[in-house]
């Protein structure tokens, strides 16, 4: 079981990119969402979906290995980039070349920058806080790309 929770926590080993770990596990989501969107006509709501049955698999790997590595947020653990880019995603008003790109930037930016209360979810235990703080990063993206389509800038 330990493993197959490091199979997702890392998302099937993403996580351990020598550089940028968290941007890796983001491009892979990116990536995967955009295949979703081309071979099987999953739309940006369906997206979004996928990052709610993501949501419980996501907290338990990355609780997993918290414990097995002795770390609180270990830098392989990024199934939380994933949830968070697949919530900004989900609110994209069409899927093109510059929406996949933009929610790629903005959920980057305030994963980074953790604005309030992003970096208070952080302060969950296990888990719950390694994959919570993303999910509000991606929901604040989600907020900016809405905003963004509703205007056409994309």
């Amino acid at each position: 079981m330990k493993q197959f929770a490091r199979l997702i926590a890392t998302w099937f080993y993403c996580g351990y990119a020598p550089k940028g770990p968290g941007t890796a596990g983001s491009l892979a989501a990116v990536v995967i969402a955009w295949l979703l969107h081309q071979y099987a006509s999953l739309p940006a709501l369906g997206i979004g979906a996928l990052a709610l049955v993501m949501l419980g698999p996501a907290i338990w790997a990355a609780d997993v290995v918290a414990k097995v590595d002795q770390k609180k947020d270990p830098q392989i653990v990024v199934v939380d980039e994933v949830v968070g880019l697949w919530i900004t995603l989900a609110a994209a008003t069409t899927l093109n070349w510059k929406s996949w790109l933009l929610g790629f930037i903005l959920f980057r930016l305030f994963d980074i920058w953790k604005p309030w209360p992003v970096r208070w979810f952080e302060k969950l235990p296990g888990g719950t806080g390694i994959v919570m703080d993303d999910v509000m990063a991606g929901v604040y993206g989600a907020l900016v790309l809405l905003a963004a389509g509703w205007f056409n800038l994309y």
